[in-house]
């Protein structure tokens, strides 16, 4: 898959400290995204699953995914996020696609079995809060798909 980015120990990305993995390619094409840089699939450095995990287990927190959208790479987000709630951490989700267009398709939900929260929704610059945690628009909602989060 390919990497915009690996953030080591950020705390802007979901509770704690976090490993933020950034996902190259997303095509909402949100007016207004901070990171409007992302949205290129060409963009990054390929990276194997085992080479992202090496450094999961150097950093030991938990991880969240990123980008881009990583749901536009749903078998390869699912691999990874497999392997990361293998080890014992948990992770977050950020995808423009809201949570009831991912139920729905078979494709993009292989890896909610492996998520335990997901922040969803597209940006709109006009539902702005720079108050939220977590999210950048109102309409974006945190959903908690495993209890102990």
């Amino acid at each position: 898959m390919r990497i915009l980015d690996i953030v080591r120990g950020t705390t802007v990305d979901g509770p704690g400290f976090r490993t933020s993995i950034y996902i190259a390619g997303c095509r909402h094409a949100c007016p207004g995204c901070h990171n409007p840089q992302s949205w290129d699939f060409n963009s990054g450095t390929e990276m194997s699953i085992a080479e992202i995990m090496e450094i999961v287990v150097e950093e030991d927190f938990d991880v969240t995914l990123s980008g881009g959208d990583p749901l536009y790479h749903p078998e390869e987000t699912a691999a990874l996020a497999r392997a990361v709630t293998e080890i014992g951490h948990s992770v977050w989700l950020y995808t423009g696609f809201t949570y009831e267009e991912i139920l729905t398709s078979p494709t993009l939900s292989l890896p909610l079995p492996y998520i335990d929260t997901i922040v969803e929704g597209p940006f709109i610059r006009e539902l702005h809060d720079p108050d939220l945690l977590f999210r950048g628009s109102s309409n974006q909602r945190i959903i908690h798909l495993k209890k102990n989060q």
